[in-house]
């Protein structure tokens, strides 16, 4: 294998990224033959959102065994949901186990890929300057690693410390401090009960309720990690009963809403049964059908929330100042710190990386109106190019890391077939992706995303180019076997250049 330092060698294969998918993508290489390719990660050690999201409380809303590689059981998981620093040590614990390491270019920030139409290869360039080539590209960098900042007016004067939940400023001791959480997403949630007994006075600015449901979490014993460690059969039982009991999720999702519907007077339960106070609890009341936005899992957070010195704020913010937060009621907060708890760009999750494709056409103009791919995969007019986490891949119900095996193989059949049949380049007959598109759309309209809520599901224009509206054994069964008859292929004799 070359270096790839020059950027003069062809690789077979370059992979963005080095969290949950690129790591998928370099063991599926590796067991597909495929020896060629080097994993490019911006930072200096892998480990993708579980690397970036080191705030408190951090941890994982699947449950343990089933949010991990299928190919890596871990016997010792701590917990039944674990957190943030035992994942990321998974990961790490996987590259090693696997070989993976020296596949990866660490300090490797991607800022654009250009394809070549005489050569049909890929050009990846750098933020130091440097140039790679690929044969083929596969983009793992995820979605959830772009801050969402909100637009308030005011924001960059405010004079004490502000941070995002996704790059969290460890040096700075929140104990006594007035703390403003804007923000009451999936991070929130986990945020606020992990600081709330430690700030002098916590200001949760919420902009809609959320829907939150009990987490059924609990330490994994000892003797129970020594009974997966000796027969790995049982870990995998304990899998497939949570991943099939998960999976049942989609029939309220996405077959029949009015299942969930049916459930909120018993997650309203839960709501009654940790805040006594009636006015507190009318403003973590949600005003829209179960499961149109992300549905939440704790045990704490509503405890948190009313505690004393945690204030509920519902009012909009209408500025910031040097010292505090205003809302539009006029009154002022005073604070030492804010934390953005907005979650992430995540129809914007590729714009740091400038794309051109086939004829010098640009993804982003391209997704300008809305992400579209086939599979979530492949996008017509980039041939050779190939998403994991891509549009409508995302799930509401399931394990991300199910989805993200299926994607990889999908393009690691991709990769090797275009050897296997001496082509350089492959790509999605527009047609075939529109028909898949439409078809998704045409499910989506009636599931429960498409309620009526403002959600991040939910781009620009109001379409749902996030979720996967359906089982994902379907996925599963879709991306098994790649149909290449899907695909408009050209022979590799008829190029400039071969793989070196």
């Amino acid at each position: 294998m070359a270096d790839g330092h020059t950027g003069s060698t062809l690789h077979e294969v370059i992979v963005v990224g080095a969290g949950f998918s690129g790591l998928a993508m370099a063991y599926t290489l590796r067991r597909r033959g495929v020896s060629d390719f080097v994993v490019l990660e911006k930072a200096d050690s892998l480990g993708g959102t579980w690397r970036e999201n080191t705030y408190p409380g951090a941890a994982c809303d699947v449950p343990s065994h089933l949010y991990s590689f299928s190919f890596e059981p871990n016997p010792r998981w701590s917990r039944a949901f674990s957190p943030q620093p035992e994942i990321r040590a998974y990961l790490e614990r996987t590259a090693d186990r696997h070989d993976l390491r020296r596949h990866i270019r660490f300090g490797a920030k991607v800022t654009a890929a250009r394809f070549d139409d005489a050569t049909h290869t890929w050009t990846v360039s750098l933020a130091d300057g440097s140039t790679l080539r690929a044969r083929s590209l596969v983009l793992g960098n995820g979605a959830l690693h772009v801050p969402s900042t909100p637009e308030i007016e005011g924001l960059g004067d405010f004079a004490g410390r502000t941070f995002h939940s996704a790059a969290w400023d460890h040096t700075y001791d929140l104990t006594g401090r007035r703390v403003a959480v804007i923000g009451t997403g999936a991070s929130a949630i986990q945020i606020v009960p992990a600081i709330a007994s430690r700030v002098a006075k916590l200001h949760l600015f919420q902009r809609s309720a959320a829907w939150v449901m009990p987490r059924d979490d609990r330490a994994i014993t000892a003797l129970e990690q020594r009974m997966f460690e000796a027969v790995p059969a049982l870990q995998r039982a304990v899998r497939a009963s949570i991943y099939w009991r998960l999976e049942a999720r989609v029939l309220a999702f996405a077959v029949e809403p009015r299942l969930l519907q049916a459930a909120e007077p018993l997650v309203l339960r839960h709501l009654r049964a940790q805040v006594a106070d009636p006015t507190l609890r009318a403003k973590l009341t949600p005003s829209y059908r179960m499961g149109c936005k992300r549905i939440l899992l704790s045990n704490d957070y509503f405890p948190a929330v009313a505690r004393p010195n945690v204030e509920l704020v519902t009012d909009p913010i209408a500025r910031v100042t040097r010292d505090g937060v205003v809302t539009r009621d006029g009154v002022a907060r005073p604070v030492d710190a804010i934390v953005l708890s907005t979650g992430f760009r995540v129809a914007d999750y590729l714009t740091p990386i400038a794309i051109t494709g086939a004829r010098g056409r640009d993804l982003q103009s391209t997704w300008r109106t809305s992400p579209g791919a086939h599979l979530g995969i492949t996008v017509s007019g980039f041939p050779n190019l190939f998403l994991l986490m891509g549009p409508n891949t995302g799930l509401g119900h399931n394990s991300m890391v199910f989805m993200i095996e299926a994607q990889a193989r999908y393009a690691a059949q991709c990769i090797t077939g275009l050897r296997e049949m001496r082509a350089a380049s492959l790509d999605v007959r527009p047609e075939v992706q529109a028909a898949f598109n439409e078809g998704l759309q045409r499910r989506l309209a009636r599931s429960v995303w498409a309620s009526g809520c403002a959600s991040w599901y939910l781009d620009a224009q109001g379409r749902n180019a996030t979720i996967w509206p359906g089982f994902t054994w379907e996925y599963w069964l879709e991306t098994r076997r790649v149909r290449f008859a899907d695909y408009a292929l050209t022979r590799l004799d008829r190029v400039a250049e071969t793989v070196a």
